[in-house]
């Protein structure tokens, strides 16, 4: 398969790393402050991913104001302890290492604030691959996922010589849920869904993913 991708995006949660555990047990401590309780954490995995005001919202109906407070009290558990219960998936970094190699440049684009994405990439020692590293801000202006791989894109660009220009057709997004997919097509540019993470084939398929790979290792056929 001859592609000519060079810039390449990678989403965090469900692409780098499994960090199912760790968000899930942070929404169910949300959840018990407003007197929800869920025993079975499997029943949160629909959190890994999107926006968590989205899926606040649209899961347990919460208003604007609780939405914004059950993301505060996320927090409490994920600074603390969340965050790390965690874990690279295998293979993971052999792609991250033949990718650099092969002089692609690499990029993280996550809709994790950005202050968690760093601090996460560097506690597994997997930042140093990574040009840029790009999330949300704390004050939510910046959390859908297309507007995190403008910001990404953006801040990549301000690195680039005043006589070299990002094609984008040569810049491609991976991720494991569709808003990865839809927010690279608000971006005009092409999208991998991986299906190792949280998402599944319909979803990817219905959000018009350009590949689907099964694990980590399949990403090097269509990016090498």
């Amino acid at each position: 398969m001859m592609n000519n991708f060079k810039y390449i995006l990678f989403d965090l949660d469900g692409t780098i790393t499994d960090s199912g555990e760790g968000i899930t047990k942070a929404v169910q401590y949300a959840l018990k402050h407003f007197g929800i309780n869920v025993e079975d954490i499997n029943e949160l995995k629909k959190f890994v991913g999107p926006p968590l005001r989205d899926s606040y919202m649209k899961f347990y109906n919460f208003d604007e104001e609780k939405a914004t407070e059950g993301i505060k009290v996320f927090r409490e558990y994920y600074e603390e302890k969340g965050m790390f219960e965690n874990s690279l998936y295998d293979g993971i970094v052999d792609v991250l290492k033949a990718l650099k190699k092969s002089g692609k440049e690499l990029i993280v684009a996550t809709s994790k604030p950005e202050v968690h994405a760093k601090k996460i990439l560097e506690h597994f020692n997997v930042d140093k691959y990574f040009t840029i590293i790009a999330g949300a801000d704390f004050e939510e202006t910046r959390v859908k996922k297309g507007d995190v791989i403008k910001y990404a894109l953006d801040n990549f660009r301000n690195t680039l010589n005043d006589n070299e220009v990002l094609n984008l057709s040569q810049v491609i997004m991976i991720g494991d849920r569709e808003h990865d997919i839809i927010g690279a097509k608000e971006n005009n540019i092409k999208a991998i869904g991986v299906l190792y993470g949280y998402g599944d084939v319909v979803e990817l398929t219905q959000a018009r993913a350009s590949y689907i790979v099964s694990k980590p290792e399949d990403l090097l056929e269509i990016l090498l």
